[in-house]
């Protein structure tokens, strides 16, 4: 017995040796460093590809506005003449053929001039920065609200899988991502502003924004961002809790996660420091996909609360045929989002060296 005990033993240790000796062997992948000029060279072809986007989407949208029928001036007031109203046609080239009004608008963009907006009385590039800033602090605001809250939720789903706040959370989470874009934002105005009415309607600012002191101005600028931007962040903040619980649960069975729990590691460490690092890469790749579909939301969001971003400024627009400037708000649009995933993409090859092969 003790003879076959022994021979067990030397057949463990001998076939550890062998193991122990097939890992010393096997060749370990070094981590490709990036190089400069490889970094340069993948991020010119994202320029070039961003800019043929930017390109098509310019064209195939000043087509299809063009060709819509009807033009700016087939809104104007009934007491002016047909004549007058030829004029302008002439004047802004709205009689030209369709090719040669786009070969002059890619001209006049090329040199920063996006045309004249004739429902805001002002040139394009005037009224756009007015309105992008706007549009740009809800989007931002709700992207890091989205994720801050919706990975956190996502963290504590994964680490408590099966519990109370698993169950209730991922229910209400459910209800909250099959809901439409517009309906949290008017349950919202309905619950704040009508039945319990503690924060504003609409609007940036209060009336009386110019007197009130520097604290209760910071304060006023705060109230009318609650709503937009709580509205906002609902439309992604299920979506982003559900992607990191999935994410949380392939990565906490981890031989990492498990050697760190066997050293004593405190599970809020491991939770916090070791999981929630790894899940950051798909993480990135997503704050790139979800930002265009908040600046989509935000065109709704805008319009329920009244707020003076792109949004407002495009629908109006396009009610109005204000041509120009729809197709402006679609080339800012389309500049955003592709500079939005091109920084995706740059951050997730600097912290993960598998996208840099």
């Amino acid at each position: 017995m003790a003879e076959s005990v022994g021979l067990v033993d030397s057949g463990r240790q001998a076939h550890r040796s062998r193991s122990n000796r097939a890992v010393a062997a096997e060749p370990v992948k070094p981590v490709t460093p990036l190089k400069p000029h490889s970094l340069r060279r993948q991020l010119a072809a994202r320029l070039l590809q961003s800019l043929i986007v930017v390109f098509l989407v310019t064209t195939i949208s000043f087509f299809v506005i063009r060709s819509a029928p009807g033009d700016p001036f087939s809104y104007e007031s009934s007491n002016i003449s047909l004549a007058v109203r030829n004029h302008w046609r002439d004047q802004f080239g709205y009689n030209r053929p369709l090719v040669e009004q786009y070969a002059r608008y890619v001209i006049s963009v090329l040199h920063g001039q996006f045309g004249y907006s004739f429902g805001m009385r002002s040139s394009v590039a005037e009224a756009l920065s007015i309105a992008v800033p706007r549009t740009l602090l809800l989007t931002m605001l709700s992207l890091g609200l989205s994720f801050a809250i919706g990975m956190l939720v996502g963290a504590v789903q994964a680490a408590r899988r099966g519990s109370w706040f698993d169950r209730i959370s991922s229910g209400v989470l459910v209800v909250f991502y099959s809901l439409p874009d517009f309906w949290g934002a008017l349950m919202a105005l309905l619950i704040f502003t009508f039945w319990w009415p503690v924060l504003p309607s609409g609007g940036i600012v209060d009336a009386m924004h110019d007197f009130m002191s520097p604290s209760q101005a910071a304060w006023d600028r705060i109230r009318h961002l609650i709503l937009p931007v709580g509205s906002l962040t609902l439309l992604t903040v299920a979506a982003i809790a559900r992607y990191q619980r999935s994410a949380m649960l392939e990565i906490l069975p981890s031989d990492y996660i498990r050697t760190a729990r066997a050293k004593g590691v405190p599970e809020r460490t491991i939770l916090m420091r070791h999981a929630l690092r790894t899940a950051l890469t798909p993480m990135i790749t997503l704050a790139g996909l979800f930002f265009p579909a908040l600046l989509g939301g935000a065109v709704f969001v805008e319009k329920v609360f009244g707020w003076p971003g792109m949004g407002l400024l495009a629908t109006g627009a396009i009610a109005g045929r204000d041509y120009d400037l729809v197709t402006a708000t679609v080339i800012v649009g389309s500049v955003m989002v592709v500079i939005g995933n091109l920084a995706a993409d740059l951050l997730q090859m600097a912290i993960d060296p598998r996208v840099r092969e």
